[in-house]
């Protein structure tokens, strides 16, 4: 009983293969395909191949680019847009001349033929990466900073994909990403940054007065920005005693002045003839308001 009921189960298994083999052949869609990937240098050449049947004089090809919104690439026999310039057809694949990077993107190749199930289409998918080479780097340099303080430089690329990696120089020689490992005339208190571009020097010295640039590096190329000086000057510490002196002395100078001003009476001397002054203004008043009673008496 227990085999019967084997046999059972793989016939109906057997049967239901057999159901969906023919559902799928019947209305021809194809079997899923691993994606592709393309890579290509920008403003070089690449080739989007459609892996499908050999095309036949039915077959009907469209390419499709895909995104947010869906846009054609070959329709009706016929590149579309900027494609029409620097791209052609080499049987269901395209070769794009000049690689640009807006190209990057995923696009699908659809054939649809007639067969004797029905229209049967086949899919492929392909994913377009361009590689793009770093520009000019931005670089941000002090113009002067004082010793014993903490400095950072700054450098940074927004177009280079692969995302590059970044190296300082100094005077035009190339500053070690670890500086234990350079010579001791130099400091050895800075930290780099390859990925974030970042030179940061934690005590700055005078040894560090230079001109600065830094470079930016892929797999494709690589760029540098123009050196810009950094002045290090160490902190005045006489000038600044000899300010504070002065400063202090001239504080001395007015409290001395106060106190003599006080002592000779002149601030009571003032504050006495603003009372007079204001005592006789008070008296005319009053003298002023008795005749103008006494005339309205009359």
């Amino acid at each position: 009983m227990a085999r019967r009921s084997r046999h059972r189960l793989l016939l109906l298994l057997l049967r239901y293969l057999v159901v969906a083999l023919g559902y799928h052949k019947a209305y021809g869609f194809s079997a899923p395909k691993d994606q592709q990937v393309v890579t290509a240098v920008e403003y070089q050449e690449a080739i989007l191949a459609c892996k499908t049947p050999k095309k036949t004089v039915s077959s009907r090809l469209e390419w499709k680019k895909l995104g947010q919104s869906v846009s054609f690439v070959y329709y009706q026999q016929t590149l579309q847009g900027d494609f029409k310039n620097r791209a052609e057809m080499i049987d269901f694949n395209i070769r794009i001349k000049n690689v640009t990077r807006s190209d990057a993107g995923k696009y699908r190749c659809e054939v649809s033929a007639p067969s004797e199930q029905g229209q049967n289409l086949e899919e492929d998918t392909v994913t377009l990466e361009v590689l793009v080479a770093p520009a000019v780097p931005s670089c941000e340099v002090p113009s002067s900073a004082l010793s014993g303080t903490v400095v950072e430089l700054r450098c940074q690329d927004k177009e280079g994909n692969p995302a590059p990696e970044y190296t300082w120089f100094k005077d035009g020689i190339r500053l070690l990403e670890n500086p234990r490992l350079g010579s001791q005339s130099t400091n050895s208190s800075y930290t780099m940054n390859t990925k974030t571009g970042t030179l940061q020097f934690n005590t700055v010295s005078k040894l560090d007065t230079g001109e600065y640039s830094c470079e930016a590096r892929n797999s494709v190329g690589y760029r540098r920005c123009p050196g810009k000086r950094m002045q290090v000057d160490d902190l005045n510490i006489s000038g600044i005693i000899a300010a504070v002196v002065v400063v202090a002395l001239v504080i001395s100078v007015c409290g001395l002045g106060v106190c003599y001003a006080q002592r000779k009476g002149y601030f009571s001397k003032e504050t006495s003839f603003q009372k007079s002054n204001s005592s006789s203004k008070a008296t005319t008043m009053s003298e002023n308001d008795f005749k103008h009673t006494k005339s309205f008496i009359i």
